[in-house]
């Protein structure tokens, strides 16, 4: 049995023409298109970089390592590869004949340095009041969903109000990949298996959910919804299991529901789609929208409640309770913009009440001002 240690040094020997990035902190992202063209994305932006691989067979080399270290296989007749890096890096290549100019290769970094909240709001990613609006929406146990685009920050947002858990609550996390970084003390982290290439092994994320529910999680957090388990999600969330966290892609809040709808229809459980829509809109209570803007920068864009689901319309019924409004561009390039609450109180603020918590005074001010 090769040592850990060994492997990881050996897998970056293998990647020695991208090594330095995959070690650089300010790098979150490096694309390799084929041997001869390599991106990094740095601060939020694509830089090319003059990295080359020897050759094609010199990265199909690196990319049949990262397969053995996870137990897979690539080749032509598996040409994708998912997995992660020793360091918990996630790395995606597709080969030919797939990618006839390929290997096409994306590394994720990942940050053993967790994202607090207040370093957010020094990036200017949220404020002082939306983070205290947040931490008494999830400390509540009310049910958020974080949505965004490709790389917007959605996993980093999901470990930072991680942190409003209350201490003494049991959280089990359920992912594909491992990538979610829980700062609480109690966390369960269970991570799903594809088939080996006989086809057997396969432990689904809808396998661990359904095993989770009796596991007596306080809270379940899904680290991306991603197809059927959208319903078990829903269902878990409308039965008791309050508290609920996760992600999925989607670029505002109302896309966010309609894409939770199309995964939760690709469960096998058959069920009309009026009961659908209606036990999705009860399920849901908060999502938290974040956005990769044109200057690099990564920020919530929208605190959205969801407060039912319109019968006659057809159309779910939200309302903002912070959102983002834009100010122009500086001659540098930088969007100006302010994340300021609504004056929409939300229809949870009982719930809130009920454990002793409350929404910052901004949030009513904003609200006495809008009802004048």
């Amino acid at each position: 049995m090769i040592p850990r240690e060994v492997f990881a040094e050996t897998l970056l020997q293998f990647f020695g023409p991208v090594r330095r990035y995959l070690e650089d902190p300010a790098v979150s992202e490096v694309m390799i298109n084929g041997p001869d063209q390599i991106f990094i994305e740095k601060r939020g932006k694509l830089e090319l970089t003059d990295a080359r691989f020897s050759s094609r067979e010199a990265l199909m080399a690196a990319l049949r390592n990262v397969a053995q270290y996870v137990g897979k296989s690539i080749d032509e007749h598996r040409p994708i590869l998912e997995g992660r890096l020793p360091d918990g890096s996630r790395i995606e290549a597709i080969c030919p004949p797939a990618a006839p100019d390929g290997p096409h290769v994306a590394i994720r970094r990942f940050f053993q340095e967790t994202l607090t909240v207040q370093r957010l709001i020094g990036f200017g990613a949220l404020t002082e009041d939306a983070a205290s609006a947040l931490h008494a929406l999830v400390a509540a146990k009310l049910n958020v969903l974080i949505a965004g685009g490709t790389g917007s920050g959605k996993t980093s947002m999901l470990n930072a109000l991680s942190s409003f858990i209350p201490n003494g609550e049991r959280v089990v996390v359920i992912e594909d990949s491992r990538e979610v970084q829980l700062q609480r003390q109690h966390v369960v982290q269970l991570e799903a298996r594809p088939p080996d290439p006989k086809g057997r092994g396969l432990v689904s994320i809808r396998d661990l959910f359904r095993a989770t529910l009796r596991m007596r999680p306080d809270r379940i957090v899904v680290g991306e919804i991603r197809g059927g388990e959208a319903l078990d999600l829903i269902q878990a969330m409308t039965s008791g299991h309050g508290g609920c966290l996760s992600t999925l892609h989607a670029t505002y809040p109302r896309d966010t529901l309609s894409r939770l709808e199309t995964m939760a229809m690709m469960s096998d459980v058959q069920m009309p789609l009026t009961a659908l829509r209606i036990q999705l809109a009860s399920a849901v209570n908060i999502i938290v929208q974040v956005s990769r803007y044109q200057d690099g920068s990564r920020k919530v864009s929208h605190i959205t409640e969801v407060i039912g689901f319109d019968q006659e319309t057809n159309q779910y019924l939200t309302q903002d309770i912070f959102l983002r409004r834009h100010d122009g561009v500086t001659e540098h390039g930088e969007i100006l913009s302010t994340f300021e609450p609504t004056g929409v109180l939300p229809r949870a603020v009982e719930q809130l009440h009920e454990h002793g918590l409350g929404l910052p005074a901004a949030v009513y001010a904003a609200a006495e001002q809008r009802g004048a």
